[in-house]
């Protein structure tokens, strides 16, 4: 019976039907023979990591994935903090941020281009003028983390408690910064949306005359001209993942998020590169997976390569980057299928539609349990439509880490009180009865 766990996880694979597609998924479509070997040995069904109809982010999702409560959740910006290893103080705020090209319309900041291309040397230059301000006693810094991307580390009398700047939508105003509905009476979330609303205003007066701009007007390029913000964040105490499951965790992914994750959570995490050839790095990646089951009860094997795909507008593109996905799991999965101790399960973390104005959303995705005594349904075909009718049906949020356990032979019987902390796993960290 499975002893151990390797959840591969597609990021973004779930999508919507497309008429150049024959009104299919990039899924659907696609030939994935591997896939489906794994949907025929095993058990299939539905997953949404909250309710159906709800976007969820990788970070939101991996989360809730990982069995944590969202109320628990500290904010993408501590997390892309914790990955880059930029250090964030207990009471600080960090705060996602990206310089974007804005134009000024009847005294509003409109976004003309969210990410807009830049050199390097450009941008060194753009951050550095706005990487410090002050307001009130609040400092503002800029820490980037990659292009034109970074941090803000927010420090004084400040709360995370506050809305976002940018709507990632072009052609519209960006939203002011205000404390949240629940937060409008509190000083330090006020203040903390005061001091942010003066620094984006600063930082464009800065931005807006400034020699790397003119020179891009010159030549016909956007201005390098607003920081926009999103995601605010401030450390929380949670429950390390070994305690909380009672397995001990490993991710293998290039994200940087996903390492803050890890971070956050205690679970270990190893960096990767991708190559540009996704079916290679989730060879590559499974390789590694089997020679750390050694070392680990549960391990998160994860590729952006989807969700990219989906967000270059391309449901064609899509479709070949997951065949080429399912190859190179193909040369890799063997060893994993032929271990009776391993418990193989395959998901994604959200829907990303290949075209549209959302970012994600928020139709469920496939997920197939593969391992010795696991049940065996009628599902022949590993897709968003087909799944559907496996013997899983709609699993959400939390129930997919209780599905683990279950599938581990490590689920407690509930109601069983053998530690003071209700553990969803047995015989947990009890301590021994001593007769002396």
């Amino acid at each position: 019976m499975p002893a151990k766990c390797v959840l591969i996880l597609l990021d973004g694979l779930g999508d919507r039907s497309f008429a150049e597609l024959s009104h299919q998924t990039p899924l659907q479509a696609a030939d994935t023979p591997t896939l489906d070997l794994l949907a025929t040995q095993g058990a299939n069904g539905l997953f949404h990591a909250a309710l159906l109809g709800q976007a969820l982010p990788t970070e939101n999702a991996h989360f809730i994935m990982f069995g944590y409560d969202m109320r628990d959740f500290p904010g993408r910006g501590i997390l892309e903090a914790a990955g880059a290893g930029i250090s964030i103080g207990q009471e600080d705020v960090a705060v996602l941020v990206h310089i974007a090209s804005v134009a000024e319309e009847n005294g509003a900041a409109v976004l003309r281009q969210d990410t807009p291309g830049a050199e390097e040397t450009e941008i060194e230059a753009v951050i550095n003028a706005v990487a410090a301000f002050e307001h009130k006693g609040i400092s503002v810094t800029f820490h980037r983390t990659k292009g034109l991307f970074g941090i803000l580390k927010l420090s004084g009398f400040v709360s995370p408690c506050i809305t976002d700047s940018n709507l990632m939508l072009k052609g519209i105003p960006l939203s002011d910064i205000q404390p949240l509905e629940k937060h409008t009476k509190n000083p330090a979330a006020e203040a903390t949306a005061e001091a942010l609303r003066e620094y984006v205003r600063w930082a464009y007066r800065q931005l807006q005359n400034h020699t790397v701009n003119k020179t891009r007007l010159q030549q016909g390029l956007p201005p390098l001209n607003c920081p926009v913000t999103q995601r605010a964040g401030r450390h929380k105490d949670i429950m390390p993942f070994t305690l909380r499951w009672g397995l001990k965790g490993l991710s293998i992914s290039s994200g940087l998020v996903l390492d803050g994750l890890c971070k956050c959570i205690g679970m270990d995490f190893r960096r990767v590169v991708d190559s540009g050839n996704p079916g290679k790095d989730i060879a590559d990646r499974l390789h590694l997976a089997t020679d750390a089951l050694k070392d680990y009860d549960f391990i998160h094997v994860h590729t952006k390569a989807p969700d990219e795909a989906a967000h270059a507008g391309d449901p064609v593109a899509k479709m070949h980057c997951i065949e080429g996905l399912d190859h190179g799991i193909g040369t890799a999965i063997e060893p994993l299928i032929n271990d009776p101790e391993t418990l193989i399960v395959v998901t994604a973390d959200h829907s990303t539609p290949s075209s549209g104005p959302l970012i994600h959303s928020g139709e469920p995705v496939p997920l197939t349990l593969c391992g010795e005594g696991v049940r065996r349904d009628n599902i022949r075909h590993f897709d968003e439509v087909n799944v559907a009718g496996g013997a899983l049906g709609t699993v959400r949020g939390r129930e997919l880490m209780y599905l683990i356990l279950n599938h581990l032979n490590r689920a407690k019987l509930q109601g069983i009180m053998n530690t003071p902390l209700d553990q969803p796993y047995f015989p947990g960290n009890y301590k021994p009865f001593l007769l002396k």
